[in-house]
């Protein structure tokens, strides 16, 4: 179970990461950055431009298996600044996208919320069992 959830999940963020760099652009991501409020230029556009390589790195390695902890602590990172970057925006009452996978759809607030609380499910779900297999391990 473990392996189709970190196929699945990986298959999601390199889908995410890759839209933002080959679908809508990362000057379109810029933009939905910029929208949040939160930093202004350089750093909206620096945010842009790394952020969804760092979706497909840690999607790539969830899928692979590779640096399993790893990734799943740098998704479970770039899902805990997404969810601190929902909550701003919706705080400060931001009719916005979200900036996810380009287009002008506006975001639903409740939706996103139940979304990532999926995401950290998973994610806690993966990490316990990481452990697990290593205290397994260790005990052998």
């Amino acid at each position: 179970m473990a392996v189709i959830l970190r196929v699945v999940l990986g298959c999601w963020f390199v889908y995410s990461g890759g839209v933002k760099i080959f679908g809508s652009g990362l000057d379109r991501f810029t933009f939905d950055i910029a929208n949040y409020k939160i930093v202004g230029p350089p750093f909206d556009a620096l945010i842009a431009y790394s952020l969804p390589w760092a979706e497909v790195f840690g999607g790539v390695c969830l899928m692979l298996g590779l640096l399993r902890r790893g990734a799943i602590a740098l998704i479970a990172c770039l899902v805990a600044v997404f969810a601190i970057a929902i909550g701003w925006a919706w705080s400060h009452g931001l009719d916005i996208s979200c900036g996810c996978h380009g287009g002008n759809e506006k975001i639903s607030y409740w939706v996103k919320t139940i979304e990532l609380a999926g995401y950290f499910a998973v994610l806690g779900w993966l990490w316990w069992v990481e452990f697990s297999r290593r205290d397994a391990t260790s005990a052998a």
